[in-house]
């Protein structure tokens, strides 16, 4: 099976934007202007930006997240704020930055400058280019959870000589149906607001509406088993709180373009999974109701002796890699040690 690569890098002069907080480990963040040729748009300008954490001659790993995350991945020296996969990249940890170079960059899109259709492919070659730019040959693995699971998969086919392993966290080679309405309701949503001259609102909107698909039945029940009240006349049930307060913050850090786009680049997601040749641990979680188990079953199957799978019981449903902190952890930490065994 042949493929290439189809991107064209314009740097411009790098220049890093911090410096090391000691011999051994340090924090660095930089980005950089390039054109890519995107699968749906033809070439396009993007900015990449990235920041990674540890020893400069570490095995590098890359952590991507779903179309929320973003560069920054936990405090460090440098960068004090937290991050969001704070808890999973620390001493210690499988994802140690003091034995590991651990690399996140923000998706193409996130910025909400890129109003075109962005396929996973094209996250995959940006990354390439970022690697390029970083002097970065091959990396020990790529850990993805949610859209960076499908990116992982697409930079294995893509750019196969470039990653030894993934590992896939509640991410399936294509969108099942019952998920891809879900976000077709919350794109329509955002353009109903649109309409309405409330775009906040509509995105407000559909963020509550994807924190339902996100979180199971039993964390609701557990949380919110309140009676109702009647305020100002009307009645209101006690999750209502916590949706208002988790619309609000998503619109005050998100871009309309981005959700609109980087939601639609999951629906555009597909891949072979025999064409995914690293060998590849998925995790799946039962009570996802966006990504199911059936379907990263599915996966496996396709990925024949490369793949393994391995399933967690969860009350936090698609939501389980940012909240189970320490089981995830320890599936790294043997998906890391079984790799170095048998390489």
């Amino acid at each position: 099976m042949s493929f290439a690569t189809s991107t064209v890098l314009r740097p411009e002069p790098f220049v890093p934007v911090s410096v090391p907080v000691d011999d051994r480990v340090h924090a660095e963040r930089g980005e950089f202007a390039a054109v890519l040729s995107m699968r749906h748009a033809g070439p396009c300008p993007v900015r990449l930006r990235y920041e990674w954490v540890g020893p400069v001659n570490a095995p590098v790993v890359v952590l991507a997240g779903g179309i929320s995350a973003h560069r920054h991945v936990a405090s460090n020296a440098q960068f004090t704020e937290k991050g969001w996969a704070e808890g999973l990249v620390g001493s210690g940890r499988a994802l140690d930055p003091q034995q590991l170079r651990v690399l996140a960059f923000d998706f193409i899109g996130a910025d909400g400058a890129l109003d075109v259709p962005i396929d996973t492919a094209d996250q995959a070659d940006a990354l390439a280019l970022l690697l390029d730019h970083l002097g970065i040959r091959t990396l020990k693995a790529f850990v993805g959870y949610s859209y960076g699971a499908l990116v992982g998969q697409q930079f294995a086919i893509r750019h196969r000589a470039r990653v030894r392993q993934l590992v896939l966290v509640s991410g399936a080679h294509r969108p099942h149906p019952y998920a891809a309405a879900w976000r077709a309701l919350q794109r329509r949503a955002v353009a109903l607001g649109q309409l309405q001259c409330g775009e906040d609102h509509g995105l407000a909107l559909a963020r509550q509406f994807a924190m339902l698909s996100y979180r199971t039945p039993e964390e609701f029940g557990e949380r919110f088993d309140a009676a109702p009240e009647v305020v100002n006349g009307r009645v209101r049930v006690a999750a209502e709180d916590y949706l208002d307060a988790a619309g609000a913050q998503y619109v005050a850090r998100t871009p309309v373009n981005a959700y609109l786009r980087l939601s639609e680049s999951i629906d555009l997601h597909r891949v072979d999974p025999s064409a995914i040749l690293p060998p590849t641990v998925v995790v799946a979680v039962e009570g996802d109701r966006l990504v199911p188990l059936a379907d990263l079953v599915g996966l496996v199957e396709g990925l024949g002796p490369r793949g393994s799978l391995r399933v967690l019981r969860s009350p936090y449903g698609h939501d389980a890699f940012l909240k189970e902190t320490d089981r995830i952890d320890a599936i790294l930490a043997t998906a890391f040690r079984t790799s170095g065994e048998s390489a």
